[in-house]
């Protein structure tokens, strides 16, 4: 019995001794690697397929790329005295002042949008619109209505394309001049100052085609993340919670049901318009 014993401490340790040194092996998996079961990636840099995503360091952002839907986050909020181009590829996210810029998202909508602009007047506020192509064409009313109350306004291509910026340069001139000429056949000669991508899925290549066309890239600073719906106060609570100066506000009047969205803004105006600067950005007219 005491041989056999024996035999079995000796077995046990050449198999812990085996797994250990099995496992020295095996490289640890990076933070920024870790996903859950839907492949969700949650780090600060998400992987990407495009070689000309910058890198910490790179010279061309100071900020972290972003990926996905709208509400990616983006890379944080200003401290001091705000910089604007500190996004991805030198997108802009703040408003480069101690002013803070609401956002409005994938409209015009028949729906929210008319509701959006009734509590902007109530509270004297004016914001930057950006707008789809596609239903800038299908509601010019609503685009009309949007500059007649002094808001900016700014290009988020035809039909919402995530991808765009994956495609070939031409193509995503032809989307952005397509979306500025369905804006400017209800306002002849309306200035479009900015252009947002959708997703926050910006590439060198989608930058460069609207600096080139004249519209300044425009990332965010806060994201409550209403396009998940996920009711007034937990919109209101994040905005205001998160929002300093120089904030860009991302919010949607459009895309979905907006009403969650609609209703906050009841308590976000009066809240922030009492310890803010509330105002649209430059939309470049002179």
């Amino acid at each position: 019995m005491r041989a056999v014993g024996i035999v079995v401490l000796v077995v046990t340790a050449l198999l812990g001794t085996a797994y250990a040194l099995g496992r020295s092996l095996v490289p640890d998996r990076p933070a920024s690697d870790v996903t859950t079961s839907t492949g969700q990636h949650y780090a600060d840099q998400p992987p990407t397929d495009d070689p000309d995503r910058p890198t910490p360091g790179d010279d061309r952002s100071t900020g972290p790329a972003v990926a996905g839907q709208d509400g990616a986050s983006p890379s944080g909020t200003p401290s001091g005295t705000p910089t604007a181009a500190d996004g991805p590829y030198g997108t802009q996210t703040t408003s480069g002042t101690s002013q803070v810029a609401l956002t409005f998202d994938d409209g015009p909508d028949p729906q929210y949008t008319p509701q959006v602009l009734a509590l902007l007047r109530e509270h004297h506020v004016r914001a930057t619109f950006c707008v789809v192509g596609e239903n800038a064409q299908s509601h010019p009313d609503l685009i009309r209505a949007i500059v007649a109350d002094g808001h900016t306004l700014c290009n988020h291509t035809w039909n919402h394309d995530v991808t765009l910026g994956q495609q070939s340069p031409n193509a995503i001139r032809a989307d952005l001049l397509r979306t500025s000429e369905a804006i400017r056949a209800a306002v002849p000669n309306a200035p479009i100052a900015y252009y947002r991508q959708p997703g926050g899925a910006w590439t060198r290549s989608v930058v460069s085609v609207a600096r080139e066309l004249g519209m300044t890239p425009l990332h965010w600073t806060v994201d409550p993340a209403d396009w998940e719906t996920p009711g007034a106060d937990r919109i209101a609570g994040m905005v205001l919670t998160s929002v300093e100066p120089g904030s860009v506000v991302l919010l949607h009047d459009a895309g979905g049901d907006r009403q969650g969205t609609v209703d906050a803004l009841h308590e976000i105006l009066p809240a922030l318009t009492s310890r803010f600067k509330v105002a649209a950005l430059p939309n470049g007219a002179t």
